[in-house]
This record gives structure tokens, C-alpha cells and sequence, in this order.
């Protein structure tokens, strides 16, 4: 990233970037993000409680902090490390972390600010500015901050993935800049960490609705001559239809609620002319209704004595690739209509 500064004749005067390691040891750094500890996150503020805490382990965090949440965060320098002994020191600390618990976190903070009669809660509430009756569970979760002057692919790679199982790791680059004038600057980007919520709903325009004559005129003549049956027998019943982008669902209706019996396809859709049942597939008769186990594999076992109806996946499929006759297309809406009994004599589950 290129900083200039506006002169007042309207010149641009270039900040050159000036490694940490030149004049500014990570110390400093350190330094700086503890005086500064909103300008760590772009999310919200930090509470430092404490500075190279030293861990079970033998070894120290850089930063010890807290987020309005009473999360823990852990603030850890890249250093000069790699990459695999940055990610493997922070999740150290933070596993480090995980264990403490609010009188050891009050304990560090009465040591980090030499005041023994501090409380840790009191302390919290006032310095994030809540209302008295907002309630904060300390440490119920851990976040890890890896600070560095460049992050690495290697290690904005394996943050993503921490992520996305569930440990919270952010990765923020830090850029100190000087002009010839001597004028500082120092830059902050989130470069793990500052991605976009997944939204909590999506939702589609949709196809337009197919109606009966376009249907009708989608089937080719084997297609037509089981439909229209079929048609005619659902209205002759007062079975409800559903139309969908393609094609239908024959439905038997339980005081106003509709469970489907078939679903119905033309030639041109992905399942080809053909008829499926609902018997035991998400949102089926098994599932929305009470009909009992026995039962529907009786149906089953039925429709495929017809020799008409074939296993597909968790349904039994109808394909109508040819010329069907009246008893093979009395057969099906026999079929049709002994379902419909069923489920109007067990209702739907409760």
C-alpha cells in the first residue's frame, strides 16, 4: 500500500514504508498496540489484562485481552517465526487460555495494573461502557489475534481454515510509514477475519408456475393418455393438484392440509416422463403422517407388484416410455386411490 500526504501547494509527498525491524523492534509494536488497544480490531475495542503472561507451559503471551463479550483474546506478534511456529505458539496459548477461569483472569489484571483491589467484573462493565444489568460470562469462548507487519499466505491460509471449524483467529498487518518531514503514520488492515457474515437467509426468485395446458402439451402421446386419466380421476375426487415449474403433485387433502401421493414429470424435466411416489422421501407420506411402518411397506411392496413402479433412491419411479393400457393406468390410480385412503384413515402425526 502507497501513503501520501497533500502538501499545501497540492503535492503529493510520498510516505515511505519503514520496516518495524529498522527502527522499531516488535517491542515497540507491542508498545504501541497496548497503549492503542482500539486499533486492533476494526469490530470493537480490547481490554489488555495483561502483558508476557506467563503460561503452565513455560512460555508468554505477548497480549492478554478481553472483548465486550468477556471472551479472552489472545494477542500474539508474528515475530520472525514461520509460519507453522506462529499458528502452533498462539493455539498454545490459547489452549493455555481456555483453562482460565475468572478469578485467575482478575488475578492477572490486579498484576497488570498493581491494584489488588480491583474487580475484574466492575472493571469490564465500566471500561466498555454497560448497563448495569447486562450480564457477562467470562471466557466462555477464545479468540486469537496474530499480529505481524506481513502475514504470510501460509498463515492467512491455515487462519481461514481455523475459522471456519469454529476457532475465531484474525490476522491484522500493521504498516509504519515516515515522510522526509519525519511525520509517522502506521496503518492497520484485517486481513483474516473481517469477512462477511454468511446471510441467515437466502431466497430466490423462482420459475414461473406451469400451468395445465402447457403441461398437457409438454407430454408426448404415452404421456398424455396416463396424465389426462390421472388429471380427470384427482378433479373427479377433488384431490388437489400443485403446480410446480415443471410439473404436478397429486395430493389427498386431511382437513386442509395437503400430502402429496405422486409427483409428476414431462419429457423435457431431469426426471424424464415419469411418475414418483412420496411413500418414504423428505416431507413423505412417512413423515408427515401417522401412517404406520407396516403399512407403507405394504404400499410399497404393492406398487412394485404392478411391475409399473421401480426403486429410485428412496422413492419408487414410474417411468411412461411407452404406450400404457387402460388396466395398467387403472392400476396406478387404484394405487393412487388405496394411498389416499390410508392416509385419511391414520391422519397426520401430531
Amino acid at each position: 500500500m502507497r501513503v501520501y500526504g497533500v502538501e499545501s501547494n497540492g503535492k503529493f509527498r510520498e510516505y515511505v514504508p519503514t520496516p518495524f525491524q529498522v527502527e522499531h523492534e516488535e517491542a515497540v509494536l507491542e508498545d504501541w498496540l497496548e497503549e492503542n488497544p482500539d486499533g486492533i480490531l476494526e469490530d470493537g475495542k480490547l481490554l489488555i489484562i495483561g502483558r508476557q503472561v506467563n503460561t503452565n507451559l513455560g512460555t508468554t503471551i505477548d497480549l492478554l485481552a478481553l472483548d465486550r463479550a468477556g471472551d479472552v483474546v489472545v494477542v500474539e506478534l508474528k515475530r520472525d517465526r514461520t509460519p507453522r511456529e506462529t499458528l502452533a505458539q498462539a493455539l498454545e496459548y490459547t489452549s493455555f487460555a481456555e483453562r482460565l477461569d475468572t478469578d485467575q483472569l482478575e488475578e492477572i489484571l490486579r498484576s497488570y495494573l498493581n491494584d489488588e483491589s480491583l474487580v475484574l467484573a466492575e472493571y469490564h462493565r465500566e471500561y466498555f461502557g454497560l448497563a448495569p444489568d447486562d450480564a457477562v460470562a467470562f471466557n466462555k469462548d477464545q479468540r486469537i489475534v496474530i499480529v505481524g507487519q506481513h502475514i504470510t499466505s501460509e498463515i492467512r491460509q491455515t487462519a481461514s481454515f481455523l475459522r471456519g471449524k469454529g476457532i475465531r483467529v484474525t490476522c491484522v498487518e500493521f504498516s509504519f510509514f515516515q515522510s522526509n518531514g519525519g511525520t509517522k503514520l502506521l496503518s492497520q488492515e484485517i486481513v483474516v477475519g473481517n469477512e462477511p457474515p454468511k446471510p441467515e437467509r437466502v431466497s430466490s426468485g423462482s420459475l414461473p408456475v406451469v400451468s395445465h395446458e402447457e403441461f398437457i402439451r409438454a407430454l408426448d402421446q404415452n404421456g398424455k393418455a396416463v396424465f389426462e386419466n390421472m388429471l380427470a380421476f384427482a378433479q373427479a375426487r377433488g384431490m388437489p393438484v400443485h403446480w410446480g415449474t415443471r410439473g404436478f403433485s397429486l395430493n389427498a387433502d386431511i382437513d386442509g392440509t395437503h400430502v402429496a401421493i405422486f409427483f409428476c414429470y414431462p419429457p423435457a424435466s431431469v426426471y424424464r416422463q415419469s411418475i414418483y411416489t412420496t411413500l418414504m422421501g423428505r416431507g413423505g407420506i412417512s413423515m408427515k403422517t401417522a401412517v404406520p411402518e407396516d403399512e407403507v411397506e405394504r404400499l410399497w411392496s404393492k406398487a412394485q407388484a404392478t411391475g409399473l413402479f421401480r426403486p429410485a433412491g428412496h422413492e419408487l419411479r414410474c417411468s411412461i416410455d411407452r404406450a400404457f393400457t387402460e388396466s395398467e393406468v387403472g392400476e396406478i390410480l387404484s394405487w393412487c386411490e388405496e394411498v389416499a385412503g390410508a392416509i385419511a384413515r391414520y391422519g397426520l402425526k401430531e
